[in-house]
């Protein structure tokens, strides 16, 4: 399917709207929370690096948008419970949710499978397909309380065609689009959450540098280019679009 490009962004898109953001610090995530504030959403910054959400923070404070909310988390050692704790923390302030952008993501080592190490295999793992399982299944009652929420996975072409070196990242990505097909089999007509995946393509970012060091990044879009279709996807002009998978050029 292909992404939403024509869709125009309006200043009051996600009006009312609390949307969590992982990977909130750098790159897409923090160019969609500062983005989602400025249609009027309350962001709940998410990511583990402190000082890097803080900076998000301000940024979308002095722009005027409705005062965020940092909740920091080390996705690779985070466990069970403390998904659980941030449920009760996100009720306590909040009492809802109304859509979650998963960004946060572990390149894995560029490597042939042969010599693939397998505590890189699991972190990579842990960060890009256990944590967000964990998160979700976590945090449905929050998107239950909502009228319509959205959930929003960050995809990549190799979820959908495996390439030589990219090893755990490829098949993470792959577990994604699956995740969010069963989510979206199993929420469809029970609940109003609706789940979709984006993939950005290349997109000007630091995992993409690592992934490519020769690469001209002035040659690739930046991430503002793509927040239209996310916040089309996170906005109600979305609602009865779900299960589907929206792919960028590379």
């Amino acid at each position: 399917m292909q992404t939403p490009h024509d869709y125009t962004i309006k200043s009051d898109a996600l009006s009312g709207k609390i949307i969590l953001v992982t990977g909130a610090g750098a790159g897409i995530g923090k160019t969609a929370a500062i983005t989602f504030a400025g249609c009027g959403a309350t962001v709940i910054l998410c990511g583990r690096t402190l000082a890097k959400l803080e900076q998000v923070y301000d940024e979308i404070e002095a722009a005027g948008h409705p005062q965020p909310a940092i909740y920091p988390i080390n996705f690779e050692s985070a466990v069970e419970k403390d998904y659980d704790d941030m449920c009760n923390a996100l009720e306590d302030t909040f009492g809802r949710l109304d859509g979650i952008l998963f960004n946060a993501a572990d390149l894995g080592e560029r490597t042939p499978i042969s010599n693939y190490s397998v505590s890189a295999w699991l972190r990579c793992m842990q960060i890009n397909v256990n944590s967000p399982f964990m998160m979700t299944q976590a945090l449905l009652p929050l998107l239950e309380r909502s009228e319509n929420a959205s959930i929003l996975f960050t995809s990549s072409s190799v979820a959908f065609k495996g390439r030589a070196f990219w090893g755990a990242y490829a098949a993470s990505k792959a577990a994604t689009e699956n995740f969010m097909q069963t989510l979206h089999d199993e929420l469809e007509g029970a609940t109003h959450i609706r789940a979709n995946s984006i993939n950005p393509g290349a997109t000007r970012t630091a995992m993409r540098a690592a992934a490519y060091p020769a690469e001209d990044p002035e040659t690739v879009k930046s991430p503002e280019a793509l927040m239209s279709s996310y916040v089309y996807l996170l906005s109600d002009d979305s609602v009865g679009v779900s299960g589907q998978a929206f792919h960028y050029q590379q």
